[in-house]
């Protein structure tokens, strides 16, 4: 499983001109499922991103995480973070899981974030989104389980 977070002083994500999901203070996650991925990488992921200590402190230092700020998710189901560019000039999306399993655990990931208490808006999953956001600082990390 592969993510890209970001920072977010506010995010959205659009589908069909409409607004699908929407934050405010918080981590946009761009999820990206790979082929034998299981339950145990979505909570593994889960629990990074949301311990991850990129909020700032009254000192200006990153020590507060998305649970000490309060802050909401922004989950936007994202195959592409799989493709592998090594090789010519087209990207091979292998690694990536097929699109029933992607779904289950991409699902799964954001029923884990609600359960646990944290405010969490979606994209739709295979939909062609766009995507906004105010990166705030900009903070942005690349994280796999």
């Amino acid at each position: 499983m592969r993510a890209v977070i970001q920072r977010v002083s506010s995010a959205k994500v659009e589908v069909e001109s409409e607004i699908a999901g929407e934050v405010g203070l918080g981590i946009l996650v761009l999820l990206g499922v790979e082929r034998g991925d299981g339950e145990k990488n979505a909570d593994a992921m889960l629990d990074k991103v949301t311990h991850l200590r990129i909020f700032p402190d009254d000192a200006g230092k990153m020590n507060r995480s998305l649970r000490d700020v309060g802050g909401a998710l922004l989950v936007v189901s994202q195959f592409t973070l799989l493709g592998d560019c090594r090789k010519g000039r087209r990207p091979s999306f292998d690694r990536a899981a097929p699109p029933e399993e992607a779904r289950s655990l991409y699902e799964y990931f954001v029923l884990g974030a609600r359960e646990s208490g944290i405010p969490t808006a979606t994209g739709v999953f295979q939909a062609h989104m766009l995507v906004s956001l105010v990166n705030d600082g900009p903070v942005t990390l690349l994280i796999e389980t």
